[in-house]
């Protein structure tokens, strides 16, 4: 009875809100429907509805899921100095990166769904129901760390929100091997996610040995980025106390992994350039074009430079701790990253094609649609887990003991159902 009391009263929470909550909670659900619409399209008239073809057949949607994978990982940056170093200001925020992990996880599975030509035979991928083929499949491999990390963050969560609704401690001899479980499973999605690319012997961009590090340097910056973002907000909106010492510190580590990113980029650059091999050709396409086909030559240099200046802002301690210019570093590590791991990761590997073809590939507005709508569901899920998640934390919804007469019950108390909510 606990647990459905906390489940009950936790979504009634979830529904109730100011004006502003409302507003954006309408706004994230009309963008869903839209997308909704756009994949009814697409199901019904297959992938042709979209701009993929047998030269380019991943595109908006792997290039998506390639990144928020590593959104999804970024919830170590704020485990390892809060549960391996004992970090106390950052511990009490921990919660919400995992809560980030369990929606860019969401947004992955949906990316993948959306790309499925017949998504009536996607249960084949389902652990345990399906017929995955391990241990030669890497597709396979990369299906086991994508659940089993998601499963281990709702675990995670729901423990720890769940102690906290009964004003209970968690156990650290279950919590904390959980979380440091947490570790090398964000590690391994990433990884495990590289070695999809790395190994298609047939595309040479992405047959690269430094393709694992760099995503996971580069995922070690975009989520953070979404989360100090988000810490600011809630600092501004909630009694959540968020210590700017913490906020700090995650910009920090973001600078550190910054700087491991471009260093490989370089060598990546530096491989390419020298050698002179026949496979240089897709880096030419994507910095400075073939001909006449040059479309992903100025989002390409648009990455290397919001890099750059942000790996410059967070590095200086001044700018750093400005709030203008963290936030101004935060969207420019965003951007970059976004870039990198999206459309300049995806479409080079497959131009020219193996027949040394060019089809320059451009997402239909059916595939923005769909992709708009993922993205929606996901910031909904993040909205509300992280609604339910600081009204426990701050102590609005809780679980509060009465004695009536025989025996003592837990009584959930949340706002709206008996205290005023906050705005």
């Amino acid at each position: 009875m606990g647990v459905i009391h906390f489940v009950s009263s936790a979504a009634r929470y979830a529904l109730r809100g100011g004006r502003i909550y409302y507003l954006w909670l309408a706004f994230l659900v009309s963008l869903a429907v839209w997308g909704a619409g756009a994949y009814s399209t697409q199901f019904s008239a297959g992938l042709i509805a979209t701009a993929m073809r047998d030269q380019v057949s991943w595109g908006f949607y792997i290039g998506n899921f390639t990144f928020l994978v590593g959104v999804a990982a970024a919830a170590v940056i704020v485990v390892i100095p809060a549960y391996v170093y004992h970090w106390k200001p950052i511990k009490e925020v921990v919660v919400l990166g995992e809560i980030l992990a369990i929606s860019a996880l969401v947004m992955c599975f949906l990316f993948v769904l959306a790309d499925i030509g017949r998504p009536d035979r996607v249960w084949h991928m389902i652990p345990v129901v399906g017929l995955l083929n391990v241990p030669s499949s890497l597709l396979a491999w990369d299906v086991i760390a994508l659940s089993s990390y998601f499963t281990l963050n709702v675990v995670i969560v729901s423990y720890v929100l769940y102690c906290s609704y009964r004003e209970q401690p968690p156990r650290e001899a279950l919590f904390v091997p959980l979380v440091l479980l947490s570790i090398p499973a964000a590690i391994a999605i990433h990884s495990v996610t590289a070695f999809l690319f790395n190994g298609l012997v047939a595309r040479p961009f992405w047959n690269a040995s430094i393709l694992a590090p760099r995503f996971i340097a580069s995922a070690f910056c975009s989520g953070p980025a979404i989360l100090l973002i988000l810490f600011q907000i809630l600092q501004r909106t909630t009694r959540l106390e968020i210590k700017n010492e913490a906020i700090w510190k995650v910009a920090e580590l973001m600078a550190y992994a910054m700087a491991i990113n471009l260093f490989l980029l370089g060598a990546e650059v530096f491989k390419e350039m020298y050698s002179q091999t026949a496979h240089r050709v897709h880096f030419y396409y994507l910095f400075w074009g073939i001909e006449e086909h040059r479309a992903l030559v100025p989002y390409a240099w648009a990455s290397v430079v919001c890099s750059i200046v942000a790996f410059v802002l967070l590095l200086v301690p001044a700018t750093r701790r400005h709030p203008v210019t963290l936030n101004l570093g935060c969207l420019l590590v965003y951007t970059g990253v976004y870039i990198e791991k999206g459309m300049a990761l995806i479409i080079p590997g497959m131009t020219p094609d193996t027949l040394g073809e060019i089809y320059e590939y451009v997402p239909t507005m059916v595939e923005v649609r769909v992709g708009a709508g993922i993205l929606a569901i996901g910031f909904l899920v993040y909205t509300m887990l992280t609604k339910i998640a600081v009204g426990i934390l701050v102590g609005d919804l809780r679980a509060r003991r009465v004695a009536p007469a025989r025996g003592t019950r837990m009584q959930a108390v949340a706002p709206g159902l008996g205290e005023a909510a906050p705005g």
